[in-house]
């Protein structure tokens, strides 16, 4: 097995533990709806990114600065979305300390 193919099945592997442990986590929510849209937006952010990833490693160089400005944006989300939930549970000031880090 080359390193292609290494790669691939790593990768696979890693959307086949996503995929269980966000199914895990719904199923937990046990109809908390925000929980469930957390993860569900969570994960779908996460397949784009990858996907996103992916076509910047084989684009050409014309085509990269449009990948990488997606990639960014779903970067944002994603520190965005965990920002807020941590925030959530921690102490005011921790909070404002959290949301701090964020922007950086």
């Amino acid at each position: 097995m080359d390193d292609q193919q290494a790669d691939a099945v790593l990768v696979r592997a890693g959307l086949a533990v996503l995929t269980l442990t966000s199914g895990a986590a719904i199923y937990r929510a046990s109809g908390d709806a925000g929980a469930i849209a957390f993860v569900a937006t969570s994960y779908a952010t996460l397949l784009l990114l990858s996907r996103y990833l992916r076509a910047y490693e084989l684009a050409a160089a014309a085509e990269r600065e449009r990948l990488r400005r997606r990639v960014w944006c779903l970067c944002t989300v994603l520190t965005t979305l965990f920002a807020w939930k941590v925030a959530g549970v921690m102490p005011p000031a921790a909070a404002v300390a959290v949301w701090l880090l964020a922007r950086i």
